[in-house]
């Protein structure tokens, strides 16, 4: 199959390209794929790119951004092939949204900052979606979200809403905690553990911090502990539990 070779590619050569890998005579890979069999796929590339922020990392970026573009592309020729939407609606829909949710921008509403254009957009959107109560608010929060990024979202909309959840639930951890230690192993330790968890990630949003941050760069320093523990114990690697915990303990 011929496809032109260029120096520089734009968006249009982009789903050319994947029309051809889904194409009878593309690839039987891509031919094959369906939005639940590269799900974790799309995942996986967002995440990528998340990294590559973290990193400061522009080329890598570069990369990164292009791969969930790409998953953009191949999602959207999935639904061009079953005729319930195509890339020009996906350009429109986004492109609409952003419009209606900036009116201090293309419109004349005037906004005293930041906070004001938050709330501004927060209002929008539960009228475009027809949110009819606050707890509806909270259920609009995707499942799919990483737990404590969820659970500090909901905590957020509680707020929002008047509840002051976060303070409320940020009250509870030491009774909570209490609850975990002498729960089981089984269905009532999961139970304490979640109320324990939901419980940290309010009392890091009382101090101003983020939850999922904060455990991803703990993760990073067990990996760097842990690290440092194997190299000083490679003449005796026995000693590696003792060093491990050592290297925590600091």
């Amino acid at each position: 199959m011929d496809f032109p070779q260029k120096s520089a590619y734009t968006f249009d050569d982009l789903r050319r390209l994947v029309a051809c890998l889904r194409a009878p005579d593309g690839c039987p890979w891509d031919r094959e794929q369906t939005h639940g069999s590269i799900r974790r796929d799309f995942i996986e590339e967002t995440y990528e790119a998340v990294e590559a922020i973290d990193r400061d990392d522009p080329a890598l970026l570069c990369e990164e951004l292009g791969d969930v573009l790409f998953q953009v592309a191949f999602h959207t020729r999935i639904e061009e092939e079953r005729g319930r939407f195509t890339m020009e609606d996906v350009l429109t829909g986004i492109t609409r949204k952003m419009l209606i949710r900036h009116p201090h921008v293309f419109g004349g509403t005037e906004v005293s900052g930041t906070g004001e254009v938050l709330r501004n957009w927060e209002s929008i959107k539960n009228a475009v979606k027809g949110v009819g109560s606050k707890t509806e608010t909270l259920r609009l929060v995707p499942e799919t979200f990483p737990a404590l990024m969820r659970a500090d979202k909901l905590l957020k909309r509680a707020d929002q809403a008047g509840a002051d959840g976060t303070a409320a639930v940020a009250a509870s951890l030491p009774g909570v905690y209490e609850d975990f230690l002498a729960a089981g192993s089984g269905a009532e330790g999961e139970k304490a553990l979640g109320k324990l968890l939901l419980a940290v990630t309010a009392a890091a949003r009382e101090k101003g911090l983020d939850a999922e941050m904060s455990l991803l760069a703990a993760c990073k320093a067990l990996t760097e502990d842990f690290a440092e523990a194997e190299e000083n114990t490679r003449e005796a690697p026995e000693t590696l539990p003792e060093a491990f915990r050592e290297a925590i303990g600091r």
